[in-house]
């Protein structure tokens, strides 16, 4: 990737993942590049693992980012259970998981600390002759080139541009949570650990990897399990019981771990221990600090407003089933360092990387509204439900899921 000219000046609206690869590969090409994150601390306390794809590593490479074997853990195969236990279904697929404790940990380490604030608020985002302008929360105005919104998928840059543009809840929610590996059974070590695994009950998905663990650690008997636990869960009644802490206050979207109701939980893990295969039964009640999430789907008409561009799940919201989140925002930060460096004029680049990622971003979102389609069936009549059933065989699950795919 050729370099581009003359230090203009980048501004990226939020310090996770996203904002991080856009502000690593700016840097290497020259770019005076600011990056404001709003959480005062640092992120690496999450703790969600992160299936990767080639171009992740792609990303990683461009933006001189050095990593090896201690990235993730590997696995060989893939394998379903039943809810007794035993294994229905195995196939060979090699795969690199990951948490994304630990990739905020390489990508906030290449990063030199000049370029990163934060606690920095950003109220306001306009675009003017010139230069864009940033006003902060305190007051400051800033001025520059391009401006990224890395925001996530609460962006309030892509509210303020496209305010018509809203989250649609997909009918269901993920639970999700971590394990160590110490804690594991023996048996359940040996069934789950070295594989990315499934089970598939009537109404219910659930899979599982291992990831690093606690210090970012990859060493046999240090890492984690990670599971992600689909639900089905109406809208009107069943989600705001569970975003509903004990004071009685709603969380709209999400809520805080710490916040969910004890008697929650417990219904969780009761059900964990009666509808999923003993394996995963284990390793959910196991597991620290669990949280869902509702899933949703979001879709932009375009990702760039003059010298504005939005990035990752700022722009398109896909369904966790495909596996492709960390990745998609990463392919947004080459897309656009690879546009700005074939066009002089910053807007002539934006709106070439917009009509390259929208594409991309909306083609991401149908594939993984299809690989969702069984668990959002589980709210509609019994006959959409059969028909759901014939199509989520163990193989077809297993195949479809998390893998490489090009869009």
């Amino acid at each position: 990737m050729s370099p581009i000219s003359a230090r203009r000046r980048a501004i990226i609206v939020g310090g996770s993942l996203g904002g991080l690869f856009a502000a690593n590969l700016l840097v290497r090409n020259g770019w005076d590049v600011d990056v404001f994150e709003r959480v005062p601390d640092e992120l690496a306390g999450r703790g969600a693992g992160i299936v990767t794809h080639p171009e992740l590593f792609d990303a990683l490479a461009a933006a001189g980012i050095d990593y090896d074997d201690s990235l993730g853990v590997k696995v060989q195969s893939r394998v379903t259970f039943a809810q007794n236990g035993a294994v229905l279904s195995e196939r060979d697929l090699p795969q690199t998981l990951t948490a994304w404790g630990k990739m905020y940990h390489v990508l906030r380490a290449a990063l030199p600390n000049v370029h990163y604030h934060a606690g920095g608020t950003v109220a306001l985002v306009q675009d003017g002759p010139n230069k864009a302008m940033v006003t902060l929360g305190d007051g400051t105005v800033l001025h520059a080139d391009l401006v990224i919104a890395a925001d996530g998928f609460k962006s309030s840059i892509r509210a303020q541009f496209l305010p018509d543009v809203k989250l649609q809840y997909a009918g269901y929610v993920a639970w999700r949570g971590l394990v160590d590996e110490a804690a594991l059974s023996r048996e359940t070590h040996a069934a789950l650990f070295e594989k990315f695994a499934f089970c598939l009950p009537p109404r219910e998905q659930i899979l599982g990897y291992p990831v690093a663990g606690q210090g970012n650690s990859t060493t046999p008997g240090e890492r984690r399990y990670n599971f992600v636990w689909y639900r089905a869960t109406s809208e009107d009644v069943q989600l705001p019981c569970l975003l509903t802490d004990q004071s009685g206050k709603r969380w709209e979207g999400g809520i805080p771990p710490t916040l969910i109701r004890r008697e929650v939980l417990a219904d969780m893990e009761d059900a964990a221990l009666t509808l999923l295969a003993p394996q995963f039964g284990e390793v959910v009640t196991k597991a620290t600090q669990p949280l869902f999430q509702p899933i949703f789907d979001l879709e932009v008409p375009q990702m760039a407003f003059g010298r504005i561009a939005l990035l990752g799940d700022a722009a398109f919201v896909a369904r966790p089933h495909c596996g492709m989140g960390v990745t998609k925002a990463a392919s947004d930060a080459m897309a656009l360092v690879k546009a700005l460096a074939a066009h002089n004029g910053v807007q002539d680049a934006l709106a070439d990387y917009s009509r390259e990622r929208t594409q991309v971003g909306a083609a991401i979102v149908q594939h993984a509204r299809h690989l969702g389609a069984y668990m959002q069936a589980q709210l509609k009549n019994e006959t959409d439900r059969e028909m759901a059933e014939r199509y989520r065989t163990p193989d077809a699950v297993m195949r479809e899921t998390a893998v490489p795919a090009r869009f």
